[in-house]
Parts: structure tokens; sequence; C-alpha cells
């Protein structure tokens, strides 16, 4: 597998259910939430009339205070990157007492026409129609997380619902933390923080 095919994988999330909600709430433009973790906080820019499934998914789990607690808890750094300048962030609800809400509907880049630049917010997912809670933030520019109907396999990306505005700065500490090479199975080994970050809350702005 190539290293551009390994580092798009290890973007998926875990998600349980192939069952998915539609037709969301409609939103306000550019609506921000603030993610208060314990290294700071990160506001988020979210494009409700680009993604608007993606986003009212989002949404939902901040209004119900799902994402209270959750964690930062993984940093996806490729070989030879500096630690800071590039790789995933994926952040979730790792608590199985937090009860998620049914997996939503894919929508890839070719619909949205957003694209994973450099602080750009998506979902994590296993294939179409997995994505829950799980999110990523794009540290560089990784536009080859778009959907490419000319690439092999389901070729549909990852799903950019909005983008960093403030904070990107926490974003790259975290990213640069400690991993423990012991920790995470598959893909994801070696890849796990030593110490997650916790997210103390995400609230609208």
């Amino acid at each position: 597998m190539s290293s551009r095919r390994r580092f798009l994988a290890l973007a998926a999330a875990l998600a349980a259910s192939p069952a998915f909600a539609q037709d969301p709430p409609p939103q306000a433009e550019g609506v921000r939430v603030a993610l208060t973790t314990d290294a700071g906080t990160i506001v988020l820019e979210l494009y409700p009339d680009k993604a608007p499934i993606t986003v009212a998914n989002f949404l939902r789990y901040v209004d119900a205070g799902k994402y209270d607690g959750a964690e930062f808890y993984r940093a996806s750094r490729p070989a030879g990157a500096r630690t800071s300048d590039y790789g995933l962030l994926q952040g979730g609800i790792r608590n199985p007492d937090v009860a998620q809400f049914p997996a939503i509907a894919h929508e890839p880049t070719t619909k949205t026409g957003l694209s994973h630049t450099d602080g750009t917010i998506a979902l994590g997912r296993f294939a179409p129609g997995t994505a829950k809670s799980d999110f990523f933030i794009c540290v560089g520019d990784q536009s080859y997380l778009d959907a490419n109907p000319e690439a092999p396999g389901d070729n549909l990306g990852f799903a950019a619902f909005g983008r960093v505005v403030e904070g990107m700065d926490v974003v790259r500490e975290i990213l640069a933390m400690p991993l423990d090479p012991n920790k995470g199975t598959g893909v994801m080994k070696g890849e796990i923080l030593a110490q997650p970050v916790r997210i103390r809350t995400a609230r609208r702005l």
C-alpha cells in the first residue's frame, strides 16, 4: 500500500451503524463552534450551505452536549514530516456510555465544493454512510482526501464541512504531543496520544 493511500486509510474513524439520517433542519450560514480543550480553545466555522447533512450532524452532537468530555486522541503524522506542520488530528467520543446518533449519508467534496486544505474539519468514516461523531482536522494541504471519481475504490473521499478559524496553534500543539508506540491497532498502531487531550465543552458561538 502506498504511503498516500495508507494515510488516506488512517483518517477513517470507527463508525458502527450503516443506517443514516437524512433531511437535516436548515441552518444559518457560517455557524461557529468553540471547542474548549485542556490545551486551549479551537474555533470552527461550519458551512451548512455547502454540507447541510454533515453540519447538522455535528451540531446535534454539540447541542446535546455529547462532545463535552470527548477527546482528541490520535495524531497521525507521516514519516519524515515535522511533528507540527503536517498530519491529521482526530477526535471523538470514546466513552461507550455516551449514546451516539445514527450514522449519516456521505457528502463528498465533489458535491460540497469544499477541499481538505490546512485547517479543514471533516468526518471520519469507513464505508460511505457510516460516519457518526469522530472527526479530524487537517494540518497542511491534504486535498488528496477529497473525492476523486478517477481513483480506485469507493473514491468518495471524506466529508469536509468547515474549517478552523481560531486556534490552529492549539491544533498543532496537540498534533506534536508524544505518542504511545504500544497503543492502537492496525493502521492506528503507534498513532494514539500518550495523554489524550480532553474537550471540556463544545458550544455554538
